[in-house]
C-alpha cells in the first residue's frame, strides 16, 4: 500500500477536526485505501483502534442499515460503549438513504470524526448543502498519477526502463488494483472492463434510471473514441440521425452529465482568453482512467495524442489547477489552469517532428503577454525551449515535482 502522500498532505490538517472530510471519485479510484491510511496515522498517532467505527455499505451484512434511521441508531449504540472520541468511517455512504440527515445529527449527538467516501458527483449537491453547508470539506481521489504508477511498477519489472514504464501506463493507466495483479495483460484488462461495467450499471444507470441502456453504451463508446476533441450534444445529435436514431440533444447531454456526475468523465468548457468569457458550446471530455479506455475500446497508441493528453489533464486536476481550453486569436491552447491566481499554460503534443509542427505549437502562445509558465509537452527527448517557453519531455513533466 503506498502512501499517497498527496492527498494525505491535504487531508492531515482536517485530522480530528470537527469538519467532516468527504472523498469522492470514481469507482475503484482508492477512496477505501485511503481511508485505511488516514487510520494508520491516527493510531500512530496515539488514538486507540477500537473508538473506529468502520462500514463499507457495499457489503451485503450492512444493507439492513442502509436507511438513515436505522444507521443512526446502530452508530449510536456501538459509539455508547466506546470510551472518549469515536471516528467514523463509511465508506460508498451513497448506497444509504437519506444519509445527511444521519450525518449530520450524529455530528451534533457525538464527539466525533466523519470520514465518508462516494462515487458520485451529486453526493455534495442539492439536500447534503443544505444540512452539511460549511461543515464538510471535499477531497477528489483520482487514479494513479504516473509517479504513483513506477512506485509499484518498478519492483514488478526491475529491469524496464523509464520508457518502457511509460508505454505500460499508456496501455493499464492508473487503476490502484492492477499492481495486485502485477499488470498481467488479460486479467488487467479483465478486471478493467468490470470497473467500467460497474460504474455503467451501478453509478449510471441504476442511479439516474436510464431506460435506453442501449442508447447510454453508443453514447459512452462516442465520447471514449472522442476524448480531448471538441464536439456538441447536436453533433452527436446528428451522428446518431445517420445511423436510423432521432435522439434529442438535450438526452445526450443529460446523459453525458451522468457519466461525468459517476466520475467516469470529466468535462472541460473552452474560454475565450481575450474577451474572459467561458464559451457556451463545443466542450471537450476527458476520461477518468485511460487504462478502462484501453481495455473497452481499445486503441491508446493509435490515438496517442489524446491519450497524452488526457495523462496531463488528469495530474492538472490532481495537483488542484482548475483547467480550461483556451481560444486566443483563432489559435487553442490546449490547458489554461489556475490555482489561486496561479497561472499555468501547457500544450500537447505526441511528436514535434517537423518545423510546422514546432511552429504550431509554440505559436499558440504568440498572443499571451503574461509571465506565467508556458510549456510545450511532448515524447520528444531533446529540449526544443525556445523564446521563454519551456519544453518538456511529458515523462519528465508528470514527474516534477513542481512547475515554475
Amino acid at each position: 500500500m503506498i502512501k499517497r502522500e498527496l492527498y494525505m498532505s491535504r487531508i492531515r490538517p482536517f485530522i480530528g477536526g470537527e469538519l467532516i472530510k468527504v472523498m469522492t471519485g470514481i469507482r475503484r479510484s482508492g477512496k477505501s485505501v485511503m481511508l485505511d491510511l488516514i487510520k494508520e496515522e491516527l493510531v500512530e498517532s496515539g488514538i486507540d483502534s477500537v473508538q473506529f467505527i468502520s462500514i463499507n455499505f457495499e457489503d451485503m451484512r450492512y444493507a439492513p442499515l442502509c436507511s438513515a434511521a436505522t444507521l443512526h441508531e446502530e452508530i449510536l449504540r456501538r459509539a455508547a460503549a466506546i470510551q472518549g472520541k469515536v471516528y467514523l468511517f463509511f465508506d460508498e455512504i451513497q448506497e444509504v438513504k437519506d444519509w445527511e440527515k444521519c450525518i449530520n445529527s450524529l455530528r451534533v449527538a457525538l464527539d466525533c470524526d466523519i470520514y465518508i467516501t462516494g462515487s458520485n458527483a451529486k453526493l455534495l449537491s442539492g439536500e447534503l448543502a443544505t444540512y452539511l453547508g460549511g461543515r464538510y470539506v471535499e477531497f477528489v481521489i483520482y487514479p494513479f498519477s504516473f509517479a504513483e504508477f513506477l512506485e509499484l511498477y518498478r519492483p514488478i519489472a526491475p529491469q524496464a526502463s523509464i520508457q518502457q514504464c511509460f508505454q505500460k501506463y499508456l496501455l493499464s493507466g492508473g487503476m490502484p488494483y492492477l499492481a495486485n495483479l502485477r499488470y498481467a495483460e488479460e486479467p488487467s484488462r479483465q478486471y478493467l472492463t468490470d470497473v467500467f461495467n460497474s460504474v455503467q450499471l451501478k453509478d449510471i444507470v441504476q442511479r439516474n434510471k436510464v431506460r435506453d441502456v442501449d442508447l447510454l453504451g453508443r453514447i459512452l463508446a462516442y465520447v471514449m473514441a472522442n476524448v480531448g476533441t471538441t464536439f456538441s450534444a447536436t453533433s452527436l445529435s446528428k451522428f446518431f440521425k445517420n445511423e436510423q436514431r432521432t435522439v434529442a440533444p438535450e438526452t445526450i447531454l443529460n446523459y453525458i452529465k451522468y457519466c461525468c456526475d459517476a466520475f467516469l468523465f470529466y468535462q472541460v468548457k473552452r474560454q475565450d482568453l481575450q474577451g474572459k468569457q467561458i464559451l457556451a458550446s463545443n466542450e471537450k471530455y476527458y476520461i477518468a482512467d485511460h487504462g478502462i479506455r484501453e481495455a473497452v475500446f481499445g486503441g491508446n497508441m493509435r490515438d496517442i495524442n489524446l491519450i497524452l493528453e488526457n495523462i496531463v489533464y488528469l495530474e492538472l486536476l490532481r495537483r488542484g489547477y482548475e483547467v480550461t481550453v483556451g481560444r486566443t486569436g483563432g489559435k487553442e491552447i490546449d490547458f489554461v489552469c489556475d490555482k489561486r491566481g496561479e497561472k499555468l499554460y501547457v500544450q500537447v503534443i505526441y511528436l514535434l517532428a517537423s518545423e510546422e509542427t514546432v511552429n504550431r505549437e509554440f505559436g499558440a502562445y504568440d498572443s499571451i503577454r503574461d509571465n506565467f509558465p508556458k510549456y510545450v509537452v511532448s515524447l520528444d527527448e531533446f529540449d526544443m525551449s525556445r523564446n521563454g517557453i519551456k519544453h518538456r519531455n511529458i515523462r519528465d513533466f508528470l514527474l516534477a515535482e513542481e512547475w515554475n
